[in-house]
C-alpha cells in the first residue's frame, strides 16, 4: 500500500514474541524512514493471531487477504493483487521465494516444519530443553 505496511508474521519457537519483534523492527526502520522524511505512525495497529487463525489454512487465508489489499484499495483490477509490485515476502534464507508462484505455499510450509525440528542453525539440530 502506498501509504503504510502489512506485515504478516510467523514465529518458529513457542517463545517468539511478535510484538517485541515489530518494535525491534520499528526502531531499525524508523531511522531510514527518517532520511526519507517519513516515519512509521506513532500508534501501529498491532494484532496477534489466535491459536486457530494461527493453523495452516486460516493462516493462508489471513495472507490472501492482506495481498488483495490492493485490490480492495482500486489500485489494481480485481484478481490483479499478484501483479502488485509492492507485494511480497520475505523467508530468510530463501531469497528466490516469492508468495505467487505456484508452490508457495508447499515450499513455506516445509520450510516452516524444518525451521520448527532443526531451528534456525544450517546443518545441526536445535539444542534440546533437557
Amino acid at each position: 500500500m502506498p501509504d503504510h505496511i502489512h506485515m504478516l508474521w510467523i514465529g518458529i519457537f513457542d517463545d517468539s514474541d511478535q510484538r517485541e519483534a515489530m518494535r525491534y523492527f520499528r526502531r531499525q526502520l524508523n531511522p531510514v524512514l527518517e532520511k526519507l522524511e517519513a516515519r512509521l505512525q506513532a500508534q501501529p495497529y498491532d494484532h496477534v493471531l489466535r491459536e486457530e487463525k494461527r493453523e495452516q489454512g486460516a493462516f493462508e487465508q489471513v495472507a490472501e487477504y492482506i495481498a488483495r489489499n490492493p485490490e480492495r484499495s482500486g489500485l489494481v483490477r480485481s484478481d490483479g493483487y499478484t501483479d502488485y509490485s509492492y507485494s511480497g515476502c520475505l523467508v530468510p534464507g530463501y531469497p528466490e521465494l516469492k508468495p505467487f508462484q505456484e508452490d508457495y505455499w508447499d515450499r513455506f510450509w516445509r520450510i516452516h516444519a524444518h525451521l520448527l525440528t532443526y531451528g534456525l542453525h544450517v546443518g545441526g539440530r536445535k539444542e534440546s530443553d533437557d
